[in-house]
């Protein structure tokens, strides 16, 4: 009499990757969309390209908002400072005798140096009081620059050095400074969330307490986030010099930069690459399609920012994410489950 053996189900093991779809296929779309946006000055109508100008301008900041506020978890309503600080470093340069179009990373160099001092006061703080607190870095900056005669004082100054060239070779080279400095910053923000430090800030945002007891620097972490996304604000405040090159800390300085920085990675998605970029073309399509309208315009804004934050709160492209599993830019990784065959 043989004695029956035991069932063992065969094993089956989860497969882990990167992409939900082909990487080539998104590769040949980035290649064909670089070359696109490249020419673009070319071949649309010059007011269209000053559309574009200050559309990847708000990209380059709330790329950067969204690096602090959706990965390392700091809310900040004062990244203006370094928007103006960017843009009066690049006046400062130019005054000097420095090409305007140079003074892109100088200016990004020096924001970055002056971060970090900032962090050392700011990081005493958390929550709200941080919040604050970059606030009145920000108003600080702005009266500080605002008593500087060489800088215009107060009322603001011209940026030299582009006086050589003609309208429209200041809109085209305007154009192309800003449109690569906004590929560079998307790119080298999907390069850092791929690294380690990738992965140290999902940590952060997941569990904080979790992150700390597993070994994390979360505030080394941490500065090293707001270093950057001082570095990336004060690039968009160059170009931003360069493409409206008169400069006055009124402009520069604008509570109105940190609310669309806001209102953009919202609506489009915090802790997302693609979040920022879909909330920037959400609100230039609303801002050139009611810009007419008045007061209509910000009541229509204010109610698709309560109403995304009240059903969509991951944002547009993360309630889209979670429904079809998809992301253009993965920086995660995807688990499937096993299938019984």
């Amino acid at each position: 009499m043989s004695i029956a053996q035991p069932l063992v189900a065969p094993r089956r093991s989860l497969v882990v990757r990167r992409s939900t779809h082909s990487p080539a296929l998104t590769l040949l779309g980035a290649l064909v969309l670089v070359i696109l946006l490249t020419i673009a000055p070319w071949i649309v109508p010059a007011q269209f390209a000053t559309t574009l100008t200050n559309f990847f301008i708000l990209v380059i900041m709330a790329t950067m908002w969204n690096l602090l506020a959706g990965y390392a978890g700091m809310v900040s309503i004062g990244q203006q400072a370094f928007v103006g600080l960017g843009a009066y470093a690049t006046l400062y340069f130019a005054l000097k005798g420095v090409n305007p179009f140079v003074t892109i990373p100088l200016s990004a160099l020096v924001c970055a140096l002056l971060a970090v001092p900032i962090t050392y006061l700011l990081f005493r703080l958390r929550g709200g009081y941080f919040s604050i607190a970059t606030w009145v870095v920000s108003d600080t900056a702005l009266l500080i620059i605002g008593t500087i005669a060489l800088l215009g004082g107060g009322t603001g100054r011209s940026v030299p050095g582009l006086q050589n060239l003609s309208p429209s070779e200041t809109a085209h080279f305007s154009y192309l400074a800003t449109w690569f400095v906004a590929l560079i910053v998307v790119t080298g923000t999907y390069i850092l969330l791929r690294s380690r430090m990738g992965l140290v800030l999902a940590s952060i945002r997941d569990n904080e307490v979790a992150a700390r007891s597993a070994g994390v620097n979360v505030r080394a972490a941490r500065r090293t986030i707001f270093i950057v996304a001082a570095a990336g604000c004060g690039a968009a405040g160059a170009v931003l010099a360069i493409s409206q090159p008169f400069v006055q800390p009124s402009n520069e300085f604008n509570l109105q930069w940190a609310a669309e920085m806001l209102f953009v990675s919202m609506i489009g998605g915090l802790g997302t690459i693609e979040g920022p970029i879909i909330g920037s073309i959400i609100f230039f399509a609303l801002q050139q399609t009611l810009q007419q309208q008045g007061v209509w315009y910000l009541i229509i804004v204010g109610a698709l920012a309560v109403a995304i934050a009240l059903w969509l709160p991951r944002g547009l492209w993360g309630a889209f994410r979670a429904r079809f599993h998809t992301e253009l830019l993965p920086v995660g990784h995807w688990v499937d489950q096993p299938r019984d065959d």
